[in-house]
């Protein structure tokens, strides 16, 4: 029995990206490899997981009841625990929080989990530590979001195959030296990849 190879990590699926290219299972290998470098690509450029994680984050408190989360969109809180000095971690009934925008909305800005008041009662608060899904899951990542992780997937396919399509980058060294070309993201990926950059509210 053959070993199924493992499902991709990447911002489109290698079946979406093989019927677009129009290239055969002889490219499989090629393919895996510009879509997973594309998708490592996108998710540094834009200082964030993108795609589905879960997350264990430690949050300090001092005293606010708003909470900001590191990643976004929350798709769901797992748990939220209360750490408290030299005591096991208490985790916090859902009712005492809520998650500003609300967790499954897919609305791509930061996101807050806000405490009820009833937080305050407690004495000696240290922190936090959230447990929670957050990024877009394979199907359902933004058109383009998904058309980024294409053309830089397709643009990666084409240098890799020795074509000059697309190429653009600045210069390292000097002539005597002897230049080192550094190629660079097409400027229509970066426009598509804006609205997704890490925001700093």
């Amino acid at each position: 029995m053959l070993k199924q190879d493992k499902p991709l990590c990447t911002l489109i699926t290698l079946e979406d990206f093989k019927a677009v290219m129009g290239i055969d299972d002889r490219d499989d290998k090629m393919s895996r490899f510009c879509l997973i470098t594309a998708t490592h690509t996108i998710e540094q450029y834009c200082k964030r997981r993108l795609l589905r994680k879960k997350n264990f984050e430690y949050i300090g408190y001092f005293g606010d009841i708003e909470l900001p989360l590191g990643e976004y969109p929350v798709t769901s809180i797992l748990a939220l625990y209360i750490l408290l000095p030299k005591q096991e971690p208490m985790i916090l009934e859902p009712e005492l929080y809520e998650v500003n925008p609300y967790s499954g909305s897919d609305i791509d800005i930061p996101y807050n989990i806000l405490l009820s008041p009833v937080i305050k009662r407690y004495r000696n608060i240290s922190g936090f530590k959230a447990v929670y899904n957050s990024g877009y899951a394979m199907g359902k990542v933004p058109p383009d979001l998904a058309s980024a992780c294409l053309e830089l997937a397709a643009w990666n396919m084409a240098r890799y195959r020795g074509r000059r399509v697309g190429m653009t980058g600045v210069v390292r060294g000097n002539a005597k030296d002897g230049e080192h070309f550094e190629l660079s993201m097409p400027e229509n990926v970066r426009a598509l990849l804006e609205p997704y950059r890490r925001k700093v509210i």
